[in-house]
C-alpha cells in the first residue's frame, strides 16, 4: 500500500500523464486509490463518484483546473471539477483539424473534446447524437451536427452549481455571459429537459444567475462570473472609458450596452424551461424582482425623446470616445432621437452594434412574442394575473405599432424612429427580419414578410453579401463582405422551397474552413478569412435548423421521410 502522500505523487502525476486529450479519467483515479488505500478510503471514492468532490479538494487544495483546460464544473453541479488536467483551451483546438474525417465529400473533422475534458455531459444529449447519425443521409452533414448539436454543453459550462442553483455560461471564445447569446445556446435543448433532470437542473441554474443579473443592472447584456464561482472578472479593453448612466459595477458587468431583445432572451429561456419541466419553482424573488424590471425598461423606452415642454428624457445613456477603444455617441450617448410609436426603443442591436434608429423592428416582434408566452406561462399556474395581464396589454400594443409604423409598401424597416425615418436594411444575428418566422411573429408564407424577405437576400439590403462559394447577410460588425452562416439558417427557417433550403444548407457545410464548426462571419474573397472559431451559438442554431428540418422536412436530409423529434421520436 502507498503511503498517504506516495498516493498524492501518484494522483498529480495521473493528471499529468497521457490518456484521451492527456486528462485521467474517473476509473483511472478510481483504480489507485484502490490498489493502494483500505476500505475506507474506497468509501471514499463511492462518495467521489456521486459528485461529492469536496473531500478531494481538501486533499489536494493546490490544484486549480481552469488553469489546465476549458474550465467548467461537473456535470453534477457539485464543485469545480478536477479531472481536466492537460485539456486543450478550445479556442486554440477550434482552429485546427482534430479526430478522425467524416466520410463525405467534405471530409469534416471530429471537434469535440475528449469526454474528460467537456464541461458537461448529458447522455439525453449522445443519445440524440446517436440517432441523428443513424439518419442523417450525409456523412458531412451527421458531423457538422455531431461538432455542433454538444457545443454549448461541451465548453462553455464555465461554472455550474446545483445546490447554489448557479451557472456561467460564456459565449465561447469570450469569458463572459450574455443573456441573448445564452438563450439561444440552450434553444436547441428544450425538449430534453422534461426527461433529463441534470440538464434541465442546469438550465434553471442559468436562469437563476441571469434573474440576478437582471434585478441589479437590467439595461446591461453582458456579465461577468457571479461571486460564488471564485472565478476572476475578465478586463474588457472595449469597456474601458465607456461612460454608462446608470453607472456599472464592472466586476458584475462585462458590458452595458442595452439591447431589448437580451431581456427577451431571459423570457424565452424561462418559459421554454417551465413548458418543458412543468417547474414552476423558477419564479422566486429574483426572477419576479427581473421581470419587474425588464417591464420599467419597457416603459422607459417607450417613450418619446421629448416631453411636451421639451424637456429631453434619458433613463440610459451610453458613450465611448475621449481615448476609448468604443467610439462616441451623439447627444450626449443618448443616440437619435425618437417619437412615441408603441415599440420599445433600444440603443444597440443584437450583434453590439450601436442602432441608426431607436425602434428595431425584429426585436419588438421578438418582445411581443415573448410577452405573450410570459402571458400565458403565468396564467397556466393561475398566479401573477397581473404581470400576465399587463405582458399581454403591452404584446398587444407593440403588434399593432409593427404593422402600423414599420411597413411602407409592403416592406418591414429594420430600424425606424418614429418621426418618419426609416432604414430598410437587416443584419445577420436574430432577431433579425430574415428570422420573424423562427421568432413565431408571423408565417413565412405571410405576403409582407415574403417581399421582405426578397429585399433582404438582394442589392437592396446594404449588409448583403456576394462571392463566388459564400452569399449571405452579414453587419457593421465585421466588413460588408463578410455575411454570417447565421443568415443562411435564418433563411432556411424563412422558407418551404427544397432547393433554397438544400443550396443554403451546403453553402454553411461547404464554408467551415475544413473544420466542421459554424463561424462567425465568412470572407467572400477568401474563405480561410473567417471570424471566431468558438461561437457557441452560431452551432446551437444550426444544430436547432437541422433539428428543423428532421422534423419539418426531413426527406431533404435522411436517408428515410420519417420525421425525428428529440425527446419524442
Amino acid at each position: 500500500m502507498l503511503p498517504f502522500y506516495g498516493l498524492l505523487h501518484h494522483i498529480f502525476h495521473l493528471f499529468n500523464d497521457t490518456n484521451i486529450n492527456d486528462c485521467a479519467s474517473w476509473r483511472d483515479i478510481s483504480t489507485l486509490v484502490r490498489e493502494s488505500l483500505p476500505f475506507a478510503v474506497e468509501r471514499m471514492m463511492r462518495k467521489l463518484r456521486k459528485g461529492l468532490l469536496g473531500v478531494v479538494l481538501t486533499v489536494i487544495p493546490w490544484f486549480d483546473v481552469s488553469n489546465f483546460g476549458f474550465g467548467g464544473t461537473t456535470s453534477t453541479g457539485v464543485g469545480p471539477l478536477l479531472v481536466r488536467a492537460q485539456c486543450p483551451g478550445y479556442t486554440e483546438f477550434a482552429q485546427t483539424p482534430q479526430g478522425n474525417a467524416s466520410t463525405g465529400l467534405l471530409a469534416l473533422p471530429f471537434m469535440r473534446p475528449a469526454p474528460q475534458c467537456r464541461t458537461f455531459n448529458s447522455n439525453s444529449v449522445e443519445r440524440v447524437i446517436e440517432d441523428m447519425k443513424a439518419r442523417l443521409r450525409d456523412p458531412d452533414i451527421a458531423r457538422l451536427f455531431e461538432n455542433t448539436f454538444p457545443n454549448t454543453l461541451d465548453t462553455t459550462v464555465r461554472y455550474f452549481n446545483a445546490t447554489e442553483n448557479i451557472a456561467f455560461i460564456i459565449t465561447g471564445d469570450i469569458t463572459a455571459q450574455w443573456l441573448r447569446d445564452t438563450a439561444n445556446q440552450f434553444a436547441h435543448y428544450h425538449s430534453l429537459l422534461g426527461e433529463d433532470q441534470e440538464l434541465a437542473t442546469l438550465v434553471k441554474a442559468v436562469i437563476h444567475n441571469e434573474a440576478r443579473y437582471i434585478s441589479e443592472y437590467p439595461y446591461c447584456g453582458a456579465f461577468q462570473p457571479p461571486p460564488e464561482s471564485g472565478l476572476a472578472p475578465t478586463v474588457n479593453d472595449w469597456a474601458l472609458g465607456v461612460t454608462v448612466n446608470p453607472p456599472v459595477d464592472n466586476t458584475t458587468v462585462f458590458e452595458c450596452k442595452y439591447e431589448i431583445d437580451s431581456l427577451c432572451g431571459f423570457i424565452k429561456l424561462s418559459r421554454s424551461y417551465f413548458s418543458a419541466t412543468n417547474d414552476s419553482s423558477i419564479i422566486d424573488p429574483d426572477w419576479l424582482t427581473a421581470i419587474s424590471q425588464i417591464f420599467r425598461v419597457i416603459d422607459e423606452q417607450s417613450q418619446a425623446s421629448w416631453d411636451e415642454d421639451f424637456n429631453f428624457i434619458s433613463y440610459y445613456n451610453w458613450t465611448g470616445g475621449n481615448g476609448a477603444l468604443s467610439p462616441a455617441v451623439n447627444n450626449d450617448g443618448n443616440g437619435e432621437p425618437k417619437g412615441y410609436t408603441g415599440l420599445v426603443g433600444t440603443h444597440h442591436r443584437p450583434s453590439d452594434d450601436l442602432s441608426t434608429f431607436a425602434f428595431l423592428t425584429p426585436a419588438n416582434a421578438m418582445l411581443s412574442v415573448e410577452l405573450t408566452h410570459l402571458a400565458d406561462m403565468l396564467e397556466s399556474i393561475d398566479q401573477f394575473a397581473n404581470i400576465s395581464t399587463l405582458a399581454r396589454n403591452v404584446s398587444t400594443r407593440i403588434t399593432a405599432a409593427i404593422w402600423n409604423t414599420t411597413v411602407e409598401n409592403n416592406i418591414f424597416a429594420y430600424e425606424t424612429n418614429g418621426l418618419g425615418s426609416r432604414y430598410v436594411m437587416d443584419d445577420a444575428n436574430v432577431p433579425s427580419l430574415l428570422s420573424l418566422p423562427y421568432l413565431e411573429f408571423l408565417d413565412k408564407t405571410d405576403p409582407t414578410y415574403v417581399a421582405t424577405r426578397n429585399v433582404l437576400l438582394s442589392r437592396r439590403n446594404p449588409y448583403f453579401a456576394r462571392g463566388a462559394n459564400f452569399s449571405g447577410i452579414g453587419g457593421p460588425h465585421a466588413d460588408a463582405w463578410n455575411p454570417w452562416p447565421m443568415s443562411l439558417i435564418s433563411s432556411i427557417y424563412g422558407t418551404d422551397d427544397d432547393e433554397e433550403i438544400t443550396n443554403a444548407l451546403y453553402m454553411i457545410a461547404n464554408n467551415t474552413f475544413g473544420l466542421g464548426l459554424i463561424h462567425e462571419s465568412v470572407d467572400i474573397y477568401n474563405a480561410s478569412a473567417y471570424t471566431r472559431p468558438w461561437f457557441a451559438w452560431a452551432n446551437s442554431y444550426f444544430a436547432e435548423m437541422v433539428l428543423d428540418l428532421a422534423q419539418r422536412k426531413p426527406w431533404l436530409i435522411f436517408s428515410s421521410n420519417e420525421s425525428y423529434v428529440p425527446g419524442r421520436s
